[in-house]
């Protein structure tokens, strides 16, 4: 069994450091303590690591990595309110290709249900997609390379345009300020979006989310990749057999839209509340229902059963209240069980779901946490040296 760890405060052991860190900090009018206390903490690692002898390179990629994180929170900050989707592929698919088409017909009809189409920003898949969304619903993420000079033109001169020198800063802005991943054929960075996404849903260290590979009628680009996970991943025991329910892979649009739509069908948002896995619903499960999600997910639960309710104190997001809870104390070591849940709970037939409608994305403060599901009892103020 392990041993819990300690809470020890975090500060930087030298008493003139720590009082100059919180005076600084009240010269910031109305700042809330919650902000404050992780504002203090950012300061003390920084001026630990300063103390320390902290090399001027490892300095420079620290200094480097909060720049851009924080310009990207500005910039998406305000648009946390809107879904959106992150949509890879190559660079160098041509305007005349069956899957730039695809990405363009895409773009277009997530811009008109409201989502932003979110990109790399660069030509080929990228540049179709952001095409058919237009210039409002587009975003780019760049990362600057040497053989890409520019954005592609949608975005280029867009505010809601972010260059990155690194590619881990980058990756957890995509996975952060997404609600789905669309994957159109592509090369190296492609399948490196894709398999870091279904590795961090796969071992809970993000939300669950759609995942969806499409391809042109006819191409097999996916679908031969699905079957290699089959033959060398999931029949050798590699991964779990139930893995492959973290993935779709389709050869029409309206398919990967209709998988979007169903995810959030009657599913929202989840988050951990101390030990409770919190899941909120658009809609109240029938009793009956709610009998047979007990019967059926019974294995994800550390003890207790599948509670259905109102807003838990703790969660502190008064726009969502309204919403249902479904309440667990989740065993979080079956991700892949966990979106079958979800997959069932969407499926529940009409006359067996109350009072469904839609509801906009998690909200400001929480989306901030999406890069990855947090610890439920983990300490915000731990001292690690």
């Amino acid at each position: 069994m392990s041993q819990k760890r300690t809470r020890r405060p975090y500060v930087t052991g030298r008493d003139e450091l720590d009082t100059g860190i919180a005076e600084l900090l009240d010269r910031i009018d109305e700042l809330p303590d919650r902000k404050r206390e992780f504002g203090r903490q950012i300061m003390t690692t920084l001026f630990k690591m300063l103390d320390e002898g902290g090399s001027v390179g490892d300095l420079k990629m620290m200094n480097s990595v909060f720049k851009e994180l924080r310009w990207a929170f500005k910039v998406f900050g305000p648009a946390r309110s809107t879904r959106k989707v992150s949509v890879f592929g190559s660079a160098r698919t041509k305007p005349e290709e069956a899957a730039y088409q695809q990405a363009v017909d895409f773009g277009a009809k997530m811009a008109a249900k409201g989502w932003g189409v979110i990109t790399g920003a660069g030509d080929g898949i990228m540049g179709a997609a952001h095409g058919g969304a237009g210039f409002d619903k587009s975003y780019g993420v760049a990362i600057d390379l040497p053989f890409e000079t520019s954005a592609n033109e949608i975005v280029r001169e867009s505010p809601k345009l972010v260059n990155f020198k690194y590619f881990f800063t980058r990756k957890l802005v995509f996975l952060k300020e997404t609600d789905a991943i669309v994957l159109f054929p592509g090369g190296f960075g492609t399948h490196d979006e894709g398999f870091e996404a279904l590795t961090l849903i796969q071992t809970g260290k993000a939300e669950p989310l759609p995942v969806i590979f499409v391809e042109p009628e006819g191409n097999d680009y996916w679908e031969e990749w699905h079957q290699y996970v089959l033959e060398h991943l999931e029949k050798p025991g590699m991964i779990s057999p139930n893995d492959l329910c973290l993935y779709r892979v389709t050869d029409e649009v309206d398919d990967a839209i209709a998988e979007i739509d169903r995810f959030y069908r009657v599913y929202h948002s989840q988050r951990f509340v101390g030990q409770q896995l919190v899941m909120r619903l658009c809609g109240k499960l029938s009793e009956a229902r709610l009998e047979l999600v007990n019967e059926k997910f019974s294995h994800l639960l550390k003890d207790g059963r599948i509670e259905q309710g109102e807003a838990v104190p703790g969660e502190n997001q008064p726009e969502i209240a309204h919403l249902t809870r479904l309440t667990l104390h989740y065993t979080r070591a079956d991700a892949a069980g966990l979106r079958e849940l979800i997959d069932f709970i969407n499926d529940t037939p009409d006359d067996q779901v109350e009072g469904l409608g839609t509801a906009g994305p998690d909200p400001e403060e929480e989306r901030a946490d999406r890069g990855g599901m947090p610890e439920p009892d983990e300490p915000e103020d731990l001292d690690e040296d």
